[in-house]
């Protein structure tokens, strides 16, 4: 279910960087296995990663939203609504590709948007680029509704710490609540708030550039969780928390159910 951020607590945070330089990433690749050419996939008449830049251009954080590609077709599409960068084919994620782009930017700070995601709220962004005054590096969560996510380890959980910084990220259940183990998934939720990981990501341009520089981390092998290397390496993540549950497009199947919510 597509919700809409809390307003109240994103406009009450003293925005210190939304004064600054903040610049929005898209990393866009063509390849991919489940659905080759995605981010050209026409929704609603649209490609894809126009509705995400769209979006991305109605937060009132960032100053300039770029794409990101290692493609020519991805880059003489995108390139007629928003600045495209080129980057080296030969990066391991998407977050190395959005640091290669921080690196030759003037910015202060950089969120790296995923590129599936065309019904992005404005607001969860201006929500990460806010959380940023409280950490070197910033995301999103929200509470998890639905039982069949409790479980499954492709649903990324977050704990935090009562300051609203991320002590944990797995693809396994946490908490473990022991009161309610033995009980139904339905119950387990009402036990406890569990935080769905949103995958957007706010970073201060230096803490970005350290990041990559370093290894992969034990933990974040472990788990293929590349957060989980900035934990490590002591740099804090501060959560904001929203009502918004991402609605992202990874099979092409996918087309007709986002192009329904967009006649909505």
């Amino acid at each position: 279910m597509l919700q809409r951020p809390k307003e109240g607590r994103v406009s009450s945070l003293h925005v210190k960087l939304l004064a600054a330089q903040v610049i929005g990433v898209i990393p866009a690749r063509y390849a991919s296995t489940r659905f080759p050419g995605k981010p050209l996939a026409l929704i609603a008449g649209k490609p894809l990663i126009q509705h995400v830049v769209e979006r991305c251009q109605q937060a009132s954080s960032l100053s300039e939203v770029i794409v990101a590609t290692d493609d020519p077709r991805i880059r003489e599409v995108a390139r007629r609504f928003c600045r495209v960068e080129m980057t080296s084919p030969n990066h391991p994620s998407g977050s190395d590709r959005v640091a290669e782009v921080a690196n030759r930017r003037a910015c202060n700070a950089v969120v790296n948007i995923q590129g599936d995601e065309p019904l992005i709220e404005p607001a969860v962004i201006d929500a990460v680029v806010a959380a940023l005054n409280q950490a070197e590096m910033s995301t999103a969560a929200t509470q998890i509704r639905d039982r069949k996510e409790l479980d499954n380890s492709n649903v990324v959980k977050v704990i935090v710490n009562s300051s609203g910084r991320a002590l944990y990220f797995s693809r396994r259940t946490i908490p473990y609540v022991r009161d309610a183990a033995s009980r139904s998934l339905e119950e387990q939720l009402a036990a406890f708030p569990f935080l769905k990981h949103l995958g957007i990501y706010g970073y201060r341009r230096e803490t970005l550039l350290r990041l990559v520089q370093w290894p992969v981390s034990p933990l974040e092998q472990a788990e293929k969780l590349e957060q989980l290397r900035a934990l490590e390496n002591g740099i804090a993540i501060a959560v904001a928390q929203v009502d918004y549950d991402g609605v992202g497009v990874d099979v092409p199947d996918d087309v007709e159910r986002v192009e329904a919510l967009l006649k909505r």
